[in-house]
């Protein structure tokens, strides 16, 4: 396909390999800036340098430091997610080397990308898990988070099917909010930025009982004009508003029992999916068709924990997840109502786990069980010049499964990691006017990982892991006969060092994996309004991930990681192609980042990142594709008492990176602009 003028990248683009040039010249050059730090003043001991935080980390389910996990996990805690002006979780591309989101368009509907495999949003399933303060998103749709009142995010990248089951495929995305507790605590942000942006963001806990009740509210309302210029109509097509409430309550009626309710509620009010013609000039469409995104969700949940006499723990999350998926969408982008897309869908999912905690000796184990229920109401329009397609049906998940995890001390040096889940998943569907039909799948999904203690402060560990995603059927697909697909399945091996250097200033993280994997899920889209996922796919994903966190001194701080990742297909034939050696679509081979902060002593601050991807394909003939990327992304501040000011500037270089030719070559999703503002926070 011939590519339009106007979606020729810019010159001067920062691609992947400047990326990967800047991060190893920044990296070379640490030991220098560290000297230049030491010796600033005319003094060199390390006494005047303070040394990394540590961090705990509850990637298996219970407290341990970082370094003590024998798994790749990375964290950013709130503030700097606060300081940067991450709100959102497509912010976390390349922020979190091996994460990424297939291009998409939609606020709302983020499909994730972990170490090479994915999950169309039509499965109504995910690769990688996300789960809010304990909370389990299953589906793409409603895969956001406002980033309010945050205490820090966790991404455990590989398999993590023992310990949280199907969705948990390719890793999970933990984020957790602020405790409540007896701090009080009180924000409230203003932003204005580009094309008439207006934030509004604020923040309180506090205690209502002391040592018995506390309660927190948080929220937030955005609003920004869009950059889609719709000639038919002479108005922008984009527009943005968004509008988040979180509500917490902490009852603790004694020492041993602590409740934690929490509701979330997010809602879109938008224009058009960020959605193009390929063979049209950039941003410029001629749509007669309004498009627009009227999706909401919401989300109820009860975290309980008792402690026992005996020293075993009982810890109980229940949760109510709804979201409703409503938008319509032009797909030919001229005046004529000819084609365009349209979904009413309302799906809902109740879960609810149990598990109980302990120590046996020197060893920690937990136990549990896990079900969920999810009941779908889907409703999808394609109009196309063959007529109007109304595909309406109801489909029911049912999930229920048994698990163990256990960390035992083997010696002063060597430990064990092992665990095992048992899990049944059965899907029916009712597609109206034509035949129910119901499937069931079986998984053992055990884990087993040796860590050894190097030194007093390296680890080195090797895990093998199996990993999981349930099966369904093509609901979008009723010429098919709505058939159904099996459930995806790999095998993990992993090998890494973490740990600190320089008297714990530097905290490294190396982690090598290779994943052999089976049914493959793989969507496909032969022709407009016509969509099925296939699993006769079998490949192979292998890869590095590097994380490190550097403390200069003298107020410098820098932050990096680099992840290469190669999945190709092993074997693959969907009628007569042959797809062998291909890429997974939507997986990058590269993503990565690369930061520096310095925070004066007069209250200033400024910091630099770039944060990149390489090329993805986005069909799996690897005909389409969106082009590697840098982005420089630019914030300066002060602050002064409970106020701060701050500048910034995402996308500096105003860098252009759509993907051209999504949905077989019939649409160009368009990367955003550049965007700066301005950013006004107090603080109690």
């Amino acid at each position: 396909m011939k590519k339009s003028p106007g979606n020729t990248p810019r010159r001067g683009t920062l691609a992947v390999g400047q990326l990967t040039l800047l991060a190893s010249v920044l990296l070379s050059a640490l030991p220098y800036a560290a000297q230049a730090a030491r010796t600033a003043d005319g003094l060199e001991t390390q006494d005047e340098l303070q040394s990394l935080p540590a961090i705990t980390v509850t990637s298996e389910k219970i407290e341990r430091p970082l370094e003590k996990v024998p798994a790749s996990v990375a964290v950013i805690d709130g503030w700097d997610t606060e300081q940067s002006g991450i709100t959102g979780m497509e912010q976390l591309e390349g922020r979190i080397p091996g994460l990424s989101f297939q291009p998409f368009g939609q606020a709302g509907m983020n499909s994730p990308v972990m170490r090479g495999l994915t999950a169309n949003f039509n499965s109504f399933s995910t690769s990688t898990l996300l789960l809010v303060d304990g909370v389990p998103t299953l589906t793409a749709q409603g895969f956001e988070h406002g980033m309010l009142d945050l205490d820090r995010i966790e991404v455990m990248r590989g398999p993590q099917s023992t310990l949280y089951g199907r969705n948990a495929e390719a890793g999970v995305i933990a984020i957790h909010s602020l405790p409540l507790d007896a701090t009080p605590r009180a924000s409230v942000s203003a932003q204005a930025g580009s094309r008439d942006k207006r934030v509004m963001r604020f923040a309180l806990s506090q205690p209502v009982v002391e040592e018995r009740l506390y309660a927190s509210v948080s929220g937030n309302w955005s609003s920004q004009d869009g950059f889609i210029d719709n000639t038919h109509t002479g108005k922008k097509e984009d527009d943005r508003e968004q509008r988040n409430l979180n509500l917490g309550l902490r009852w603790t009626p004694g020492a041993a029992t602590d409740l934690v309710m929490r509701y979330a509620h997010q809602e879109y009010d938008d224009g058009a999916a960020l959605w193009g013609a390929p063979s049209s000039p950039r941003t410029r469409v001629a749509s007669g068709t309004q498009g627009w995104n009227r999706s909401k969700g919401q989300t109820l949940s009860l975290n309980a924990r008792h402690e026992f006499a005996s020293g075993l723990t009982l810890h109980s999350v229940t949760a109510w997840n709804d979201f409703k998926d409503r938008i319509r969408q032009d797909t030919d982008f001229l005046p004529a109502d000819v084609l365009q897309v349209g979904r009413d869908h309302h799906l809902r999912t109740l879960s609810q786990e149990l598990r109980l905690e302990g120590q046996l000796g020197e060893a920690d184990w937990l136990a549990g069980v896990y079900a969920d229920h999810s009941d779908n109401d889907l409703h999808s329009t394609s109009k196309t010049m063959m007529g109007l397609s109304d595909m309406r049906a109801d489909q029911e998940n049912h999930t229920a499964a048994l698990f163990t995890h256990w960390n035992v001390p083997l010696s002063a040096g060597w430990s064990l990691a092992a665990g095992a889940r048992i899990e049944r998943n059965e899907v029916e569907l009712r597609p109206r006017g034509a035949v129910r039909q119901d499937k069931g799948w079986t998984h053992v999904s055990p884990k087993l990982a040796l860590q050894y203690q190097l030194a007093p402060d390296h680890q080195w560990y090797l895990s093998a892991s199996r990993g999981v995603r349930s099966g369904g059927f093509n609901v979008l697909a009723p010429t098919l006969g709505y058939l159904p697909y099996d459930s995806e399945k790999l095998w993990s091996y992993e090998s890494g060092l973490k740990g600190w250097l320089l008297d714990k200033r530097i905290r490294y993280s190396l982690a090598a994996y290779f994943m052999d994997i089976d049914d493959m899920q793989v969507m496909q889209m032969p022709s407009v309004g016509m969509m099925y996922i296939t699993s006769a796919a079998t490949a192979t994903s292998r890869g590095l991930e590097l994380d490190i966190d550097y403390l200069l001194g003298d107020g410098w701080q820098l932050k990096g990681g680099l992840a290469w990742n190669h999945t190709r297909f092993d074997r693959f034939q969907d009628g007569t192609t042959d797809y062998h050696g291909k890429h997974n679509p939507f997986a990058p081979d590269l993503t990565g980042h690369i930061g520096i902060r310095y925070d004066a002593p007069q209250g200033w601050y400024a910091q630099a990142s770039v944060t990149g991807s390489g090329k993805v394909y986005l069909d799996a003939a690897n005909q389409y594709k969106r082009n590697g990327y840098g982005l420089l992304n630019l914030v300066a501040g002060y602050q002064r008492g409970q106020w701060e000011i701050a500048a910034y500037a995402d996308n500096a270089t105003d860098q252009r990176y759509d993907a051209v030719g999504y949905q077989n070559g019939f649409v160009t999703v368009y990367s955003p602009p550049r965007e700066a503002g301005l950013r006004l926070t107090w603080r109690l």
